[in-house]
């Protein structure tokens, strides 16, 4: 019974008040964000304390929790995706299934589609453009908007702030528009 928990999705009504109370607990520690795109940052300020002024704080009263906090979401993930690993293929939608299948992705095997995240795949044009330039992109993105869809969307919203607001909605477009638009250039068919 317990290993069921593991072993399948959680509920709406679970996870939802779990990372609400992760919110509440920052706010309790004096902490008002929660997001791992400063991270960069303090292992920057960590490695070459002086070397550049923008990393010349205290990154153990500034970053530490925040180092630890990313080092459990690495712990984490490799708890639930590797010792903990379901047997089973990811449920998706049959919608799903069939909008994927017309791009040419049709292993649902593994937590993510191996047509696309292979070294092979890595090593095309297409997944350079995918891997590489997605990656800068998303940094870029990051430091843009001053935070990460988590920052914002836990904390920056929690702390009913405007700019999060804008910011997790322009988020959720560009995801959109890259699923719909995007993805079918980039995907082999």
């Amino acid at each position: 019974m317990m290993t069921d928990l593991w072993h399948r999705s959680w509920p709406w009504y679970v996870t939802g008040p779990l990372v609400g109370l992760i919110a509440v607990s920052l706010l309790a520690i004096g902490s008002k964000q929660l997001g791992v795109s400063s991270n960069l940052r303090h292992l920057c300020a960590m490695l070459a304390p002086g070397k550049v002024s923008y990393f010349g704080y205290d990154w153990r009263r500034e970053g530490l929790w925040n180092l630890v906090f990313i080092l459990g979401v690495v712990v984490g993930g490799f708890v639930g995706g590797v010792l903990l690993a379901n047997p089973h293929p990811v449920a998706i939608t049959p919608a799903a299934v069939t909008s994927l299948a017309k791009l040419g992705i049709r292993d649902f095997s593994g937590l993510v589609p191996h047509e696309l995240f292979t070294w092979h795949m890595l090593l095309t044009p297409r997944g350079l453009i995918m891997f590489v330039g997605g990656g800068f992109l998303i940094g870029f993105g990051t430091a843009y908007a001053g935070g990460c869809t988590s920052g914002h969307g836990i904390t920056g919203l929690a702390g009913l702030q405007l700019a999060s607001l804008v910011t997790v909605i322009a988020f959720f477009a560009a995801g959109a528009a890259a699923s719909f638009v995007v993805l079918p250039l980039l995907v082999p068919r």
